[in-house]
């Protein structure tokens, strides 16, 4: 400080002893509330005086003694900072004498005292610096790997660091604040200043008795502090712990789940109890697993069964299931490939083995069969792919087929027809043949005559096919017709006499369609006769009926008629008695 300034300053301690310091009347108690770290402002709260010689600031130590910090003459304008180490290059003194203190710390919250001084007088404004300090988030920590209901165990810290001042830490269960309870909560609160930041960190311990309620309920804590702004409240992350509890049932899971089991299948069986961990153990009758598992893999039948599970440590708690498997067996007798002669009885069977009943379809050549096949005396149509299919309806994929391939063979058979054709120039002959395997049809002519069609086939079904010609013959001639297969040769011969001579036609072979036809319109014929029939008996017995009741009345009327002659002949004899 200059010389002036020191006279200045000798000349006003000498004032001072000798005069009262005065406070302008209004000024109380005013304070400043600051955040850490922040610029702390401090208004003069004085008017400046005309007179005003220089203004000053000082704070108060804990003993009442002053610490001067900052001076500005109010003539030379100039400002000037204690040598004061806690604020070296930290103060800031404006023309209005408001103070401003950077980079706040704790340290600052004291009473600071703005002074203005004139020639008469001394006048003092006193301020109250209050600094705050946001602690931390909360945060929980040394966390429980688990919770066991009925016990009393730590749950874990909650920790919030660097707050001033200290702050409250409250814990929530489901945002429910948790308050002390004996025995079921317990809350121990503590708290620790840094000696060098002079700020506080708070922990707060819980101790908690979880019931099965606790199962995935969330537990948080907060802090409370005060700020320049007033209270505030900081939450921690949520914290989920497994709860540990006694199992008290026992159940078996089928996986993965089926409605219905069948052979071949993959099931593994699993016990679960509903604690937590889920102690158990699984077995069988025949004896005990020490997995909580059981797989079987390509079930049969014979796995059909009870099955057990249960606690290692509580074997009185048992589950059961019954596990039923599914199956389905199917033998077609005969089967594959089956070769038997025409007019042979062939006995087929379907045998069906279920664990339940079964729906069994018969199918001929991709054709669903009414009924199952009975070959009592077999026939060409009879040949073909037969396939007897059987299905478990409510088990998904249980299904079985069998099939017969029937080959029906004979050896051929020929019949020969002739017809003239209506303008009696050309005569036609047709060999009908039947067999199989397909016989091959040669013709051969003995004597004159021009052919006119060589051959001409019809198409070979159920076995059967004709070949014919037509032929002009000028003298009688024979037609041979040669049928042959692998089983035999056959040999048919027609004489047919010549174009000019007239000579009785035979009918063609009737086809099996128009076999069919023929066969309905007979059955449809003796319907009709029948009923014309059953229709004469009806009125025959009316008629009879009739006359037997004419006939009675008859004699009633001939009975009266002789009662009446024998009256007339009473009567006659009677006159020639008199007379």
């Amino acid at each position: 400080i200059s010389s002036e300034s020191q006279k200045m300053v000798l000349f006003m301690c000498c004032r001072l002893l000798s005069l009262c310091i005065l406070a302008p009347p209004g000024l109380g108690w005013y304070t400043v509330n600051s955040a850490y770290g922040d610029t702390i402002i401090m208004p003069c709260r004085l008017d400046v005086p005309q007179n005003l010689m220089f203004g000053k600031w000082k704070y108060e130590k804990p003993d009442g003694s002053p610490v001067f910090i900052a001076f500005r003459s109010s003539t030379k304008k100039s400002v000037q900072y204690d040598d004061v180490p806690e604020y070296k290059d930290r103060l800031s003194l404006s023309e209005n004498y408001t103070l401003s203190i950077s980079n706040a710390r704790i340290s600052d919250e004291k009473r600071f005292v703005c002074m203005l001084v004139t020639e008469d007088n001394v006048f003092e404004a006193p301020t109250i610096v209050k600094v705050f300090k946001q602690p931390s988030k909360p945060e929980i920590v040394s966390k429980a790997l688990f919770l066991e209901t009925e016990q009393l165990k730590k749950l874990g810290d909650c920790i919030s660091e660097d707050s001033y001042p200290d702050g409250n830490i409250t814990w929530y269960r489901n945002g429910k604040v948790l308050h002390p309870l004996e025995g079921a909560v317990v809350i121990i609160f503590k708290k620790e200043m840094d000696p060098v930041t002079q700020l506080y960190t708070m922990t707060s311990t819980l101790e908690y008795k979880t019931t099965k309620a606790d199962i995935q309920m969330p537990f948080t804590c907060s802090v409370t502090y005060y700020g320049p702004s007033g209270q505030k409240t900081v939450h921690s992350e949520q914290a989920v712990f497994d709860i540990y509890y006694p199992t008290e049932q026992v159940t078996i899971q089928v996986l993965p789940p089926k409605t219905a089991i069948k052979e071949g299948d993959n099931i593994t069986l699993k016990c679960l109890g509903n604690g937590n961990p889920p102690q158990r153990s699984f077995g069988q009758p025949e004896g005990i697993r020490s997995s909580n598992t059981y797989t079987l893999t390509d079930v049969r039948r014979n796995a059909t069964g009870d099955y057990k599970c249960s606690l290692i440590d509580k074997k009185s708690m048992i589950a059961s299931t019954a596990i039923t498997v599914h199956y389905l067996d199917l033998s077609l007798n005969p089967s594959g490939e089956v070769t038997r002669q025409i007019g042979d009885a062939l006995p087929v069977s379907c045998t069906i083995s279920a664990s339940r009943n079964a729906t069994v379809v018969w199918m001929k050549d991709n054709i669903r069969l009414r009924s199952s096949p009975s070959f009592s005396s077999l026939h060409y149509q009879d040949a073909g792919n037969y396939v007897c299919e059987t299905a478990l309806q409510e088990v998904e994929g249980l299904k079985k087929r069998e099939s017969l391939t029937l080959i029906v063979e004979g050896k051929p058979q020929i019949k020969m027809t002739k017809k003239t054709d209506p303008s009696g120039l050309s005569k036609t002959i047709i060999c009908h043949v039947e067999g199989f395997p397909k016989p091959a049809i040669q013709w051969t002519i003995t004597g004159s005559g021009s052919v006119i069609n060589q051959t001409e086939e019809s198409p070979y079904i159920n076995g059967r096919y004709y070949s014919k010609i037509i032929i002009s013959p000028e003298e009688n001639v024979t037609l041979t017709c040669t049928a042959e297969n692998q089983l035999e040769r056959t040999v048919n011969s027609l004489n047919v006499s010549a174009i000019s001579i007239p000579e009785h036609d035979e009918a063609d072979e009737i086809s099996d369609e128009n076999r069919e036809k023929v066969n309905d319109q007979a059955k449809l014929i003796v319907g009709i006769v029948v009923g014309l029939l059953l229709a004469a008996l009806v009125a025959g017995v009316v008629y009879w009926l009739y006359m037997k009741k004419s006939k009675t009345a008859s004699k009633h009327v001939n009975k009266d008629l002789g009662n009446m002659e024998e009256n007339k002949k009473l009567e006659e004899n009677n006159h020639k008695t008199e007379a």
